[in-house]
């Protein structure tokens, strides 16, 4: 069986590739996921590092940033992220809205890509500035709707909106890994494809 159309051009692909796309984690620290009221919190942290680990899958270039962690107010990324990310560099801030610092935005711009995939806490603040920022300047934001959340559900869907009535694209995990995978035939990445779906309870495991 072939397909009936040749692939699309990755680079200029309307849609999320594995060539035109970055992922941005913000803030998925101790405190922060603790104080998170619109998800389970066990949930939450499956979830985000589901998206890791899919970023990983398609080799997408990943930008990771605390806040306050160098200050010693706040604790780094969580242990089970972490654990994914390996030595991932991680750029550290005191702003609120991580793309007012210097170091994580000429990492944004230096991966060269102008469609986002981004995950923060909260919703209301890290994830929702920097989005809006993001698409001002002209990039295509894709938010990660399960794998985000907020201090209550009212804060997270309340920003949710704003985000979308701003041009933000949300999305799923699921949404996410079948618009990177595209094809069966890719084989090189098909079987971690079905191990993420498994991962998000999108396929049983037996």
């Amino acid at each position: 069986m072939t397909s009936y159309k040749p692939v699309r051009d990755p680079l200029n692909d309307k849609l999320l590739t594995p060539e035109n796309s970055t992922l941005i984690l913000i803030d998925y620290q101790p405190t922060q996921v603790n104080s998170i009221n619109s998800m389970e919190k066990n949930t939450l942290i499956r979830n985000v590092v589901t998206v890791a680990k899919t970023a990983q899958l398609y080799q997408l270039p990943i930008v990771l940033s605390t806040v306050n962690v160098t200050n010693g107010k706040s604790l780094d990324t969580i242990p089970a992220l972490k654990k994914v990310l390996g030595d991932t560099p991680s750029y550290d801030r005191t702003s609120i809205n991580a793309w007012e610092d210097k170091e994580f935005y000429a990492a944004v711009q230096a991966a060269g890509r102008k469609k986002l995939i981004i995950c923060a806490l909260w919703t209301e603040a890290c994830l929702s500035f920097p989005t809006l920022d993001a698409l001002h300047e002209g990039y295509d934001v894709h938010v990660v709707t399960d794998a985000v959340g907020g201090t209550t559900k009212h804060a997270h869907e309340t920003a949710l909106s704003r985000m979308e009535q701003a041009g933000a694209h949300l999305t799923s995990i699921p949404q996410l890994l079948c618009e990177l995978q595209r094809d069966w035939n890719r084989t090189k990445t098909s079987e971690g494809f079905v191990e993420l779906l498994i991962e998000a309870n999108v396929f049983p495991s037996s």
